[in-house]
């Protein structure tokens, strides 16, 4: 049975002397909330840097630096307060949800430096999605390299995915979102709309793929039947890959990825029919025999985007929580997840910092959130307060 909690002070009391302590606060830093009470820990929220137009993604070097993307265009540096906004980023088309998207770090970025984004490309007739690696050196991102682009171009604006997340084995996955105007496509397996593609660390496809020789399947995808994931993490003592996914007018899921899986869209949702061009399903089509059911729908609507599995000694109650992002919705929510299944869920930061658009645990252990706004900050959450 799921257990629904807001941010309270019932647990505080006996869990107070289990909290750690966070460090001093920097001189750039602004203290948000001094003290938020959660069912385990007392948290404090911090602004570590502001002024960003609708950013969307944060990625923590290991030296303390960060790297912030923003929609409309633009990779910036953080260091100490400093913000540097970065040359040699990729021209990307925004129009709406498109523009630059996701950025992460290699996982031996201290031996090849390699950064990876990805981007809506293309012009006023038609955009796809991109990933693209560089790196950094001083004030520029250099070394460019754009390694794949989804295979239908569609008209500028929705659903684009599209987050990246590197696995143990030397591949990525790239999410794609079904683009929005034909959402049968997400069920169309040579179109990378609508899937997970999975691809080795230079962009080529793996030779294990779940379709790799199989006709009538683009090699590349690892799943499909998605509408649009922008939020997803990897459980490293298990290797489970967890993805948030957006539905529409409700029927955001939490899915537990399995490679060569149908996920369903749009054949079977927990959503309501916005009437998008193309057949859709009856409204109480919620299952299908050959597709793969969610772990966990949030209600009510989340609009899910960012998603970080907690690990280490700074938040010990958390371990293996999962916290998920909320544009519409404002707030953060810590899912206890136990043999795939949603036990407990708690609201943080509900309306704090407005919409959620990107959680990720730091190599410092804290927890960093980016709002989407027309000024939007960068934020740490740590123990203490």
């Amino acid at each position: 049975m799921l257990v629904l909690s807001r941010s309270g002070g019932s647990l505080i009391a006996a869990f107070a002397a289990l909290s750690l302590m966070a460090g001093p606060v920097q001189a750039h830093e602004e203290v948000v909330e001094e003290s938020l009470s959660t069912e385990y820990l007392s948290a404090r929220l911090l602004k570590v840097a502001d002024g960003f137009t609708h950013p969307w993604a944060v990625a923590l070097l290991p030296d303390g630096r960060k790297l912030v993307t923003q929609r409309p265009g633009g990779v910036y540096l953080i260091d100490n307060g400093d913000k540097t906004r970065l040359e040699g980023a990729p021209e990307v088309h925004a129009t709406n949800q498109g523009g630059m998207l996701d950025i992460v770090v290699h996982p031996e970025y201290g031996d090849n430096g390699w950064v990876y984004m990805t981007y809506s490309k293309g012009d006023a007739d038609g955009t796809v999605p991109a990933l693209a690696r560089a790196k950094l050196d001083g004030g520029s991102l250099v070394d460019f390299e754009e390694l794949f682009e989804s295979n239908t171009a569609t008209e500028p604006g929705r659903h684009y995915g599209s987050r990246i997340l590197f696995l143990e084995d030397g591949t990525l996955l790239m999410t794609i979102g079904d683009r929005g105007a034909h959402p049968p496509r997400a069920q169309d397996t040579m179109d990378h709309s609508g899937t997970i593609v999975r691809l080795n660390y230079d962009g080529s496809v793996p030779d294990d793929n779940p379709f790799v020789d199989r006709e009538g399947y683009a090699p590349e995808i690892y799943t499909y039947g998605h509408r649009n994931i922008q939020g997803i993490a990897l459980r490293s003592d298990t290797g489970e890959v967890w993805v948030t996914e957006h539905g529409p007018r409700g029927g955001d899921e939490l899915n537990l990825i399995e490679p060569g899986q149908n996920y369903g869209w749009p054949v079977a949702t927990l959503g309501r029919d916005y009437r998008t061009e193309g057949d859709f399903p009856d409204a109480e089509t919620r299952q299908h025999d050959d597709m793969a059911d969610p772990v966990f729908e949030f209600l009510p609507t989340l609009a899910p985007s960012g998603l970080a599995i907690v690990n280490g000694e700074h938040f010990p109650h958390w371990e293996g929580n999962l916290l998920a992002g909320g544009l519409r919705a404002e707030r953060v929510l810590r899912l206890s997840v136990e043999t795939g299944e949603v036990l407990h869920a708690e609201e943080l930061l509900h309306g704090t910092v407005g919409r959620i658009r990107d959680v990720r645990q730091g190599p410092d252990g804290y927890i960093y959130i980016l709002n989407d706004a027309e000024d939007g900050a960068l934020y740490r959450l740590e123990p203490g307060g």
